[in-house]
């Protein structure tokens, strides 16, 4: 791991361009532990007649098979040892299907680092104490999801003064109460601690826009913030534009456009992207992205867009060093005001379900099944 650990520990986490070459040496690292520890992912490369010393420049990477998100949904792959997977998280499973990915002390340690360069660079952390509300899952034993895990973390950041969740766990499964919700922004609103929320956009935006109609507005406390994670899921369709989304925050929260941070990521690739000033989703030197065609899976140039293919040799305990999910996404290269060096990828959709299926019988057909 001695390539993994030195990019890890970079200190300009938006200079991908100066990690290039090391990039490459920690993915080559990283697909030949995977080759060597995961059987099913070493039937795989064989099936592509593809070796992780094949590797030999930043430039190979796009030849590295990848393994679409949909396939860790139907397989449990895994490099490390049940018994050293000392965490285990799953993804939402909006579309039917759950992946489920275990992290070890190996993996955990480096997504550790991550954690505490980008909330330092995009300043997260505070000694300040605050008050949350988390739009999301009320973390419970059975309930091991990666955005409830997330979400809670989340919250130590700064030290917590309390927690409010959207969706509580009762004996009936969660239970959705925005009562409960504004009686918290109430109390925040009085409080002179600042208030942070976490969590998923579409409920945050729904809430506020009943906030607004039914005249009700706050002005939370110097510091305060909103941050969304976790994307829209199944409300897709409802997507409120950015602009529109940070004017409701201003008007019914008193929080400033420059105080609303969004996140990206996903189990299967669970590295950190938080977007800028200008809010654009800089590739951070943990990461890679290849944009690829609809149609054949072939990279496209940037500036087109495509589905994305996310690289990184984070993980020890499962082959994600190279996965594809159902997003649409445009990778730009052109220099953000933010000052940021590295290219910003725009999320512009998810794939339909109908492109899914197809995409899926095509990944199939790729993954040679």
């Amino acid at each position: 791991m001695k390539y993994t650990n030195r990019l890890f520990n970079q200190k300009e986490i938006y200079d991908a361009g100066a990690t290039n070459r090391l990039f490459a040496a920690a993915i080559r690292e990283n697909a030949q532990f995977h080759y060597e520890n995961c059987p099913e992912y070493k039937r795989i490369l064989d099936g592509f007649g593809f070796r992780p010393e094949e590797l030999h420049a930043y430039a190979d990477l796009a030849r590295l098979p990848f393994l679409p998100t949909l396939y860790f949904k139907r397989h449990h792959l895994q490099s490390v040892a049940p018994g050293k997977q000392i965490i285990k998280a799953t993804s939402s499973g909006t579309s039917g299907s759950m992946s489920k990915i275990g992290f070890d002390v190996k993996s955990l340690n480096l997504g550790r680092k991550m954690v505490v360069q980008v909330g330092r660079y995009h300043r997260l952390w505070s000694a300040t104490p605050v008050n949350y509300i988390i739009f999301g899952y009320q973390p419970t034993r059975e309930n091991k999801t990666a955005i409830s895990k997330t979400a809670f973390g989340f919250t130590f950041f700064a030290p917590a003064l309390s927690r409010t969740y959207a969706l509580e766990s009762t004996e009936n499964g969660y239970a959705l109460s925005w009562d409960r919700v504004i009686k918290a922004l109430e109390k925040c609103e009085k409080s002179r601690f600042p208030m942070r929320t976490i969590g998923f956009p579409a409920y945050t935006f729904f809430l506020l826009r009943d906030l607004k109609e039914k005249g009700i507005r706050f002005q939370m406390p110097k510091g305060s913030m909103v941050t969304l994670g976790g994307g829209w899921k199944q409300f897709y369709a409802e997507k409120a534009d950015k602009q529109t989304f940070y004017s409701l925050v201003k008007e019914v929260l008193g929080i400033e456009e420059s105080n609303v941070i969004e996140f990206f990521g996903a189990v299967e690739h669970p590295i950190l992207y938080a977007d800028c000033r200008y809010h654009h989703f800089h590739i951070p030197v943990y990461s890679r992205v290849i944009i690829r065609s609809p149609d054949d899976f072939s990279p496209l140039p940037n500036g087109q867009a495509g589905i994305l293919n996310l690289l990184t040799p984070m993980m020890q305990s499962a082959p994600l060093c190279s996965v594809m999910t159902d997003d649409l996404g445009v990778l730009h290269t052109e220099q953000c005001p933010c000052g940021a060096k590295s290219p910003w990828l725009e999320i512009i959709g998810r794939v339909g379900i109908r492109d899914i299926v197809t995409c899926a019988a095509g990944a199939e057909e790729y993954l040679k099944e």
